[in-house]
């Protein structure tokens, strides 16, 4: 597309002069004690050609994008019988709230919460070791984005799992309703190893062309498969900021508090941007800025022509 490799320049040339970045998440030590000053941006285009600017090759730990991932999976191991356990409605709550669990006697909204992300991993290990599991999963993007170099962070993991009291409660209220098969320890410590997956962005935005269906992706999923994927990180990918993000952005998209987004444009483009730093919701403050000048500039939207 004309232009677009000059104006991911320009808007992160925007970005950080303005040095406006959001607060990391401060909840997981390793971290809050990335640097918030960092921005990239990658795009792989329908033609295969890829562009991207900034810290387009920095790693960093996509967090609950492996959700989608971890989705994919399950879904192509189980198919439609994971929607007993979970259900598929946006949640208009925080990513870590017990309300809507409790009110709805142990069966989280959607799979993208915490909540249905550990009733998906319980589904995604069966009764294999959390390492088969994780196997398929890093396995999974590893063939996405065509790249062997994606590797979990096993430091962030530890972190995550020393900090994880919230997501401990989730497990046993889960179990006390008869939604999860496999130990609350077990699940945990799975769960918290495939959110700390590392890639770039450039990594990210190759991974997300089996979603997009781009011509000479990975087909790993199937279009039916991948077209729902995508209605629920539209509807449910930004937590209880995802209608916001709809509005502004207009297109399908899963974040992680690591401050990456993933974001799919069907048929023409993957999209993957990142900043650490965080809006209230727990979404990437200059990501969710970046998605929306991109969408801006490409006409791209799941709900208009371009």
């Amino acid at each position: 597309m004309d232009g677009l490799q000059a104006r991911l320049e320009t808007l992160v040339a925007e970005v950080r002069a303005a040095a406006d970045w959001g607060i990391p998440a401060n909840y997981i030590p390793e971290l809050a004690a990335v640097d918030p000053a960092q921005v990239g941006v990658a795009i792989c285009l329908a033609d295969g050609t890829e562009v991207s600017a900034g810290d387009a090759r920095v790693p960093f730990s996509i967090q609950s994008i492996s959700k989608v991932f971890s989705l994919a999976a399950v879904l192509g191991r189980v198919g439609d019988d994971l929607w007993r356990r979970v259900g598929r409605e946006p949640s208009g709550t925080a990513f870590d709230s017990i309300f809507l669990l409790e009110h709805e006697g142990g069966r989280p909204r959607n799979p993208f919460i915490n909540a249905g992300a550990l009733v998906t991993t319980d589904a995604l290990l069966g009764n294999r070791e959390p390492r088969q599991a994780l196997t398929e999963v890093v396995g999974l993007l590893r063939a996405a984005a065509e790249d062997g170099e994606i590797h979990i962070d096993k430091a962030v993991a530890q972190s995550e799992k020393d900090t994880a009291d919230r997501n401990m409660a989730l497990l046993h209220y889960l179990k006390s309703h008869g939604n999860l098969f496999n130990a609350p320890d077990r699940v945990l410590g799975t769960y918290v190893h495939h959110c700390a997956i590392e890639m770039t962005c450039r990594q990210l935005a190759r991974a997300g062309r089996m979603l997009a269906l781009l011509p000479g992706a990975p087909r790993l999923v199937s279009p039916l498969r991948a077209r729902r994927i995508n209605a629920l990180m539209m509807t449910c990918g930004q937590y209880d900021g995802s209608g916001n993000f709809a509005f502004r952005v207009g297109l399908p998209g899963k974040s992680g508090v690591g401050g990456g987004i993933l974001m799919v444009a069907p048929g023409k483009a993957s999209i993957a941007v990142w900043s650490p730093g965080l809006d209230d919701n727990g979404n990437s403050k200059v990501g969710t800025w970046l998605a929306e000048r991109i969408a801006e500039h490409t006409g791209w939207s799941a709900f208009a022509p371009s």
